[in-house]
């Protein structure tokens, strides 16, 4: 069967005809590595070339997350920089304002007062963010009639100024690239003093090399922190996407499934030291919103024994019993909707699927049930109730089970699908199911919804409805589970097999289904009862001879 990403044993049509529906799982009940495992297993071999798939996430619209751009002070201020510098402004030959002009942009800037001394850090402040509108081309170097350089705003500038979404997020989104790489960066290591002009050169490049490379690790250690924190707050509810600092830390260091021993501990205190600074920048560019590290810790740590002062407070820092004051001393973490954003372009432009919420509802159900069922990161339930707003319900519900037939390799998969939308709908839609009972495709899981919603007078399928059921019912979650034989042996272990296997194995392969035969030999494979097993990999064996 071809591969999925869902891990849902009890999915309503998991039922048999005439059985109420267990609760359905979805990707937000399980482990994130469980439901995008883009770490592997060490033991698989393939482990280097399985695709790493990304949540899909839901954005603000463009213009409230434009809005919000444009909000953003360190942005606002190189905008209001780049208009100052018209028509042009003399620069030096590395383009930075001449001195006159730097304390004018500070002054202009609100940096400083209009009148009296303008203190240093108000001119370096303002040389920053000339810099920053330099970088991202708002204002761009030319030469004046008299051939010496100036700078002036460029065309980018109008449309930005003019509030176009399209321009704002695209020069936010250079903005969140510049802050973020620079945060990454470190003080370079003090030169040691070494005997002979040959030693200070062999020494510079030594320290060189080690700071290039402690450079590439931290913007490695950045890059990772960001994706996991995207990945986490995928999954948030409402309110509750803020992240320890430790607890982003442990999801970098300790593998999963493994809980962190000292060694671990003392990496995970590492991991925070190293990026409470980087974070504390990014907060400046709306990236998103941090709460450094209570530096009393570090004095705290101090008095005690350097390991063991990290073990503790790792420990502390990861541990769930914490309360939120405790917890906060550690520093937290919450994306922001523009840094969301944000990190999906990243992604998308490496070559990651980051999907939206919603990428598969803007069709009929056709589409709908199709994209889902083929689709190898999605939400189902949210992509559901998406399509399902503003929908009249019992067109709907007919719509649905139309995109439901079919025997093709996924309409197992669809009719599992269009029931979960269906049950959605409420008991309003039960004229739409009631047409479809005497269909042998749709009858099965029309009964189902119906006693779900407590609907009376429900008629008992005949033994064909109930056998073709059954089968297009493991099939569909087979097709859902993905070839995990984990989730594969707990569903077919509570399969209701009678107490005469061979009778009922003996009707079952007899069915007109495309997924018969694979049907039981997944049985055979898995249920643990050896005389059920038996008897479905003799029942298999026939179906395929049958074909």
């Amino acid at each position: 069967m071809p591969g999925r990403r869902r891990k849902n044993p009890d999915h309503p049509s998991a039922t048999g005809p005439g059985t109420q529906p267990a609760e359905s799982l979805l990707p937000a009940d399980f482990e994130l590595a469980d439901l995008y495992g883009a770490h592997g297993s060490e033991d698989d071999e393939d482990a280097d070339d399985q695709p790493v798939l990304v949540p899909p996430v839901r954005l603000l619209p463009e213009g409230e997350l434009a809005a919000q751009a444009a909000a953003v002070p360190l942005l606002a201020r190189a905008v209001r920089l780049a208009r100052w510098a018209a028509p042009t402004r003399p620069v030096d030959e590395l383009g930075d304002l001449l001195p006159a002009d730097q304390v004018a942009a500070a002054r202009h800037l609100g940096l400083a007062p209009a009148e009296g001394n303008v203190p240093e850090d108000s001119v370096l402040e303002a040389l920053r963010i000339w810099s920053l509108a330099s970088d991202l081309e708002l204002v761009v170097p030319a030469h004046d009639a008299e051939g010496n350089r100036v700078a002036g705003p460029s065309q980018e500038l109008a449309p930005v100024e003019a509030g176009d979404a399209e321009a704002v997020l695209e020069l936010w989104l250079s903005a969140a690239e510049v802050v973020t790489e620079l945060a990454a960066e470190i003080e370079p290591l003090d030169s040691e003093p070494d005997a002979g002009e040959q030693a200070d050169e062999d020494r510079a490049e030594e320290l060189l090399s080690q700071y290039e490379e402690v450079q590439a690790e931290a913007a490695e250690l950045l890059d990772e922190a960001l994706q996991v924190l995207y990945e986490a707050t995928a999954f948030a509810q409402p309110g509750q996407e803020t992240v320890p600092l430790g607890v982003l830390a442990a999801l970098l260091v300790v593998p999963d499934g493994e809980e962190p021993d000292e060694e671990m501990l003392g990496d995970i205190t590492d991991v925070m030291v190293a990026l409470d600074p980087m974070l504390s920048d990014l907060e400046e560019i709306g990236l998103l919103e941090y709460q450094p590290i209570d530096p009393e810790l570090f004095e705290e740590a101090e008095e005690e024994i350097e390991g063991e002062a990290e073990a503790a407070e790792a420990r502390a820092a990861v541990s769930p019993e914490a309360d939120d004051a405790e917890a906060a001393r550690f520093g937290l973490v919450k994306l922001t909707p523009l840094g969301q954003y944000g990190i999906r372009q990243w992604l998308l432009d490496k070559g990651y699927d980051a999907p939206l919420i919603g990428e598969y509802a803007t069709g009929d159900a056709a589409a709908l049930l199709q994209g889902i069922a083929e689709a190898v990161n999605v939400l189902p339930e949210q992509e559901i109730q998406v399509w399902l707003v503003g929908r009249e319900p019992v067109g709907a519900a007919r719509e649905l089970l139309e995109a439901a037939r079919g025997n093709d390799p996924v309409a197992p998969l669809r009719r599992m699908l269009a029931q979960l939308a269906i049950g959605e709908l409420g008991a309003a839609v039960e004229p739409a199911v009631r047409e479809v009972l005497d269909d042998r495709e749709l009858g099965g899981a029309a009964r189902a919804l119906l006693l779900s919603q407590g609907a009376s007078d429900v008629p008992e399928p005949d033994r064909p409805m109930v056998l073709w059921t059954t089968v297009d019912t493991y099939a569909g979650q087979l097709l859902d589970l993905g070839g995990d034989a984990e989730l594969e042996r707990e569903l077919i272990a509570r399969m209701p097999v009678a107490d005469d296997p061979a009778g009922f194995f003996g009707e079952l392969w007899r069915v007109e289904h495309p997924y018969t035969a694979q049907v039981l030999e997944t049985i055979g494979e898995l249920h643990p009862d050896k005389r059920v097993a038996k008897e479905a990999r003799k029942a298999a064996f026939k179906a395929r001879s049958r074909n």
